[in-house]
């Protein structure tokens, strides 16, 4: 606070210089003292350590004999970022990787892990400048559920007269929007989330915060083809049903007392026609109000919550 230059004992607001607070020290100069004359407040607070800004974060590892390890003991790993060398000057140490970063790109390919070509920028800041010898995985935050053994289990639970519910998710690449989908699919009840292998959202941390850690909690799936998944999922008794404001069917004219498998599609395009021709039923959400759709992640929870009501209602 600030006091009155003609009377001190009267305030003026709640802030004031130092001046004001100390008479005594008018005068001073009050300018910042240069940084080696500062006194530190807190004696035991240690000191800067430059190394430990560099560490990369943990569910990263890079260099191609660490990489190589992880992928022969099984570790989940989402995808492997390989450096793009074409077009590139490389220097002969960066050269001299070349082959074994291939050997390892064919490696991984042959393991079913998605890979990616970026620009050397991209993998020195992913690994913060660590020696990364042009390869970086990112480890998966959740252990990964085989589609094939997910099949046998959903199969066992219709014979047993069971109705499941899957959400399937077609290329849905926002972080939060696919966390949101969880943690909506595990409250209501779904037995197991399937996305693809490439081009969907990965399963990180701040995926697992945004669905309230229902993605510790629910099965997921990363499938190689979604069409084949769902050739799968019919094959054994299951009714796929498209999320699309194209169709003229309305979501509470579908029967979801049945075993389904609800599909949902890209934040921008929506369900590619591939994985649109394999389903049983395209169904809609009604809209009354100007905006033309739902977020995908809102959309999912209404028809979730609409098969667990006609659920419920049929008990």
């Amino acid at each position: 606070m600030a006091f009155d230059n003609d009377n001190p004992s009267t305030k003026k607001s709640f802030y004031r210089r130092p001046a004001d607070a100390d008479p005594k020290r008018e005068g001073e100069d009050f300018r910042p003292r240069p940084v080696t004359e500062r006194k530190r407040s807190d004696k035991s607070k240690p000191a800067f350590d430059k190394k430990a800004e560099r560490k990369a974060p943990e569910n990263v590892i890079f260099g191609i004999h660490p990489v190589r390890e992880a992928i022969e003991a099984g570790t989940e790993i989402e995808k492997i970022y390989f450096r793009k060398t074409a077009g590139e000057t490389l220097a002969a140490a960066e050269r001299a990787h070349v082959g074994a970063a291939n050997a390892l790109r064919e490696q991984a390919l042959e393991a079913g892990i998605h890979i990616q070509e970026v620009p050397v920028e991209k993998l020195n800041r992913l690994t913060r400048n660590g020696n990364h010898q042009g390869v970086a995985a990112i480890v998966a935050a959740i252990s990964y559920k085989d589609i094939n053994e997910l099949a046998e289990e959903l199969e066992t639970k219709i014979a047993a007269g069971e109705t499941p519910l899957v959400m399937l998710m077609d290329s849905v690449t926002d972080v939060r929007n696919f966390g949101a989908i969880a943690r909506s699919a595990e409250c209501a009840g779904a037995a197991a989330l399937i996305m693809p292998a490439k081009n969907s959202a990965p399963v990180n941390a701040e995926a697992i915060k945004s669905s309230a850690g229902a993605l510790t909690l629910i099965p997921v799936c990363r499938a190689g083809s979604l069409k084949g998944a769902i050739a799968l999922l019919k094959g054994i008794g299951m009714q796929c049903v498209a999320a699309t404001e194209k169709s003229n069917t309305l979501v509470y004219e579908v029967d979801f007392t049945k075993p389904t498998v609800i599909v949902m599609g890209a934040e921008d395009k929506g369900i590619s026609r591939e994985v649109l021709r394999l389903c049983d039923v395209e169904a809609g959400i009604p809209l009354v109000g100007r905006i033309e759709s739902l977020n995908v992640s809102a959309a999912a929870a209404v028809i979730l919550f609409e098969a667990q009501r006609q659920r419920f209602e049929r008990q």
